[in-house]
């Protein structure tokens, strides 16, 4: 297995060979670079997987994936960059870390936006999400397909959350994003932005005092070690999106490339059905290791995340998303 440093100083090189106007000998078979922060057995991190095994089958070995995971690659801000240029091909990509390159998204991400993950999904294979997945063509990337993420819920190691009162004085880790900064300070306490891979040691060492996330992230990042206390706020459902690097995929036959993107479709019911699989049993693993989890007044807490939502749909763009993705809520 390549290190990070080994990887990065290749694609470095070629797309140094690539300034210089040198062309790569022919070769018979192409092999692209996946890359994912979870671990091996994530849902998000099978499915990559699975769009290598069928890539490999139906273009009869033309056209295969190495999957790095785990965070092999670097940070999800890192490896937006360098999608886009080229040095790695497909990067599957949290949307929280897209909201300030790509303000489309952002209405994926604000609070209670979604009923639940049904509503999620249909806004998400409607026009609302093809026409957030074209917007990444504005920075030399394709949207391929989005993931679930599942309901983002507030975690901590002090005491039960039932109210946004019960948050004053916490320090929550968010995603580095904007728009998580205003919600967790909307709802009382100070947020405190790190990567992914930070948040165990930081929740040890008492940096934090929690955060907000999905069962599974949660669970296989063992942060239920140092976090006791579970909260259904169900707060955002910010989805995942499953980006690729234009130029690479123009390099691909015609053929090849109809077909991957096709792929990548066919994916999003392989994830899911694994995403629901995988999340009652993280939320039953954690539970029979002594978390603690409760309901919360979920009233209140759409009441404290109003402002923030009202503050984005002052932008026309992000309003006709948020009618247009109410308008399919299940809700009467």
């Amino acid at each position: 297995m390549k290190t990070r440093r080994q990887f990065l100083g290749a694609a470095a090189a070629v797309l140094g060979a690539a300034a210089t106007g040198l062309r790569a000998a022919p070769v018979s078979r192409i092999e692209l670079a996946a890359t994912d922060v979870h671990v091996r057995g994530y849902p998000t991190v099978e499915a990559l997987r699975w769009i290598g095994e069928t890539l490999e089958r139906e273009t009869e070995g033309r056209v295969g994936l190495r999957l790095y995971h785990s965070g092999q690659l670097g940070r999800e801000s890192d490896l937006i960059d360098l999608a886009r240029f080229g040095a790695i091909d497909i990067a599957r990509v949290n949307m929280a870390a897209l909201n300030n390159p790509f303000p489309a998204t952002r209405i994926l991400c604000l609070p209670y936006v979604f009923d639940d993950t049904a509503h999620m999904r249909r806004s998400l294979d409607g026009a609302v999400g093809k026409e957030i997945l074209s917007k990444f063509a504005q920075r030399d990337l394709v949207g391929l397909a989005f993931y679930d993420s599942g309901a983002r819920c507030i975690y901590n190691n002090k005491r039960p959350i039932v109210a946004p009162q019960d948050l004053r004085g916490l320090k929550i880790r968010v995603p580095p994003s904007d728009i998580f900064m205003h919600l967790i300070r909307a709802l009382g306490a100070n947020p405190t932005p790190l990567p992914y891979g930070e948040v165990y040691s930081a929740l040890q060492t008492h940096l934090i005092d929690g955060a907000e996330n999905n069962w599974q992230s949660f669970h296989t990042t063992r942060q239920f070690e140092a976090a006791q206390y579970w909260c259904y706020s169900g707060h955002s459902y910010s989805p995942e999106a499953l980006l690729m690097s234009r130029r690479r995929l123009d390099l691909l036959r015609p053929d090849d490339r109809e077909r991957l993107l096709d792929i990548a479709q066919r994916s999003v019911g392989y994830m899911r059905s694994l995403w629901d699989e995988s999340e009652k049993a993280s939320r039953d693993y954690v539970l029979a290791r002594g978390v603690q989890a409760n309901e919360v007044d979920r009233a209140a807490f759409e009441r404290a995340a109003a402002p923030v939502v009202a503050r984005y749909r002052e932008d026309a763009a992000v309003d006709t998303y948020y009618r247009a993705i109410r308008e399919l809520s299940g809700k009467a």
